[in-house]
């Protein structure tokens, strides 16, 4: 299998919203997307599959070896070998790796954000600096573009957290930050079993959830807003495939802001025709 079938798979395999909006660009553009966003998978699949906290570091120290050997000329693995012959074009830089390795890094380290701001440290790593390097390969040439991805990106890893609080807490995590649960009297044991204690008042429960989770899901909706606000008008038309990412990420999240409760017990999710739908609607129409 060439470097380019693995990334390309991996890509598709993962069934992300992300792999929609690839398929309307440029080959060349799509090669290089398609094989950075199969690295961040691959570092990302190290804390999500890796049961084992000191394997999975063993697997980190790794990539972040890796990661240095590429840039110096020697990629090993399929997906650096992929990538590293369009890095130059594109501006993919040593630091934005590694800063998605650093996310991930967090991950091992910590299970609880005590507030919005250390979550968003978070979320600069595993998504904002993603959003940059997405900006670059699709064409961006407005400085001004950086903050929009960087918004995007914080937008999009917002809806990731309110979608997985199932989920990420049968590993375990809670990304709500400490001082928001508190202030919507939700206990953090509520939420690492995913419901009411047995003998305690469900409604109650229900109640005070829906409460935590409505907040969560305005500021998220919100984040896109500022985001989009950010994009100047000059790099639009470049920037559609991120478009087609919020169109579509968007919708989620208004899907989940109907029925909160939902994310306790299952992933909730669009149908690939619809993802489909919502980025050739972009593609086509040029709105959200």
């Amino acid at each position: 299998m060439s470097p380019q079938d693995y990334v390309q798979q991996k890509a598709a395999a993962s069934g992300s919203s992300f792999y929609y909006a690839f398929l309307f660009l440029p080959a060349e553009r799509r090669a290089a997307i398609t094989a950075f966003y199969a690295f961040c998978r691959e570092v990302d699949d190290v804390v999500d599959e890796v049961s084992d906290p000191t394997v999975a570091q063993t697997k980190l120290n790794w990539w972040r070896r890796e990661v240095a050997q590429s840039y110096a000329g020697e990629p090993s693995h399929p997906v650096m070998q992929a990538l590293m012959p369009l890095a130059r074009t594109y501006e993919i830089e040593m630091r934005h790796l590694n800063a998605v390795i650093d996310g991930c890094q967090m991950d091992l380290e910590q299970n609880r954000y005590l507030d919005f701001a250390n979550l968003q440290r978070y979320c600069q790593l595993v998504a904002g600096v993603v959003g940059e390097v997405a900006a670059r390969i699709f064409g961006q040439t407005q400085i001004a573009t950086t903050e929009y991805a960087h918004r995007l990106g914080l937008a999009f890893q917002l809806t990731n957290v309110i979608r997985d609080v199932g989920e990420d807490a049968t590993r375990g995590r809670i990304y709500l930050p400490v001082n928001e649960l508190q202030s919507f009297n939700v206990k953090a044991h509520e939420l690492l079993q995913r419901g009411a204690a047995p003998g305690t008042d469900v409604a109650d429960f229900q109640r005070r959830f829906l409460a935590l989770m409505q907040f969560q899901c305005a500021r998220a909706l919100r984040t896109y807003d500022e985001a989009l606000a950010l994009l100047p008008a000059a790099d639009r038309r470049a920037q559609k495939p991120g478009l087609m990412m919020a169109s579509i990420y968007r919708t989620l999240l208004k899907e989940i802001a109907a029925d909160p409760l939902l994310v306790l017990t299952q992933r909730v999710s669009l149908t690939p025709l619809r993802k489909f739908w919502l980025a050739w609607k972009v593609q086509a129409l040029g709105r959200l």
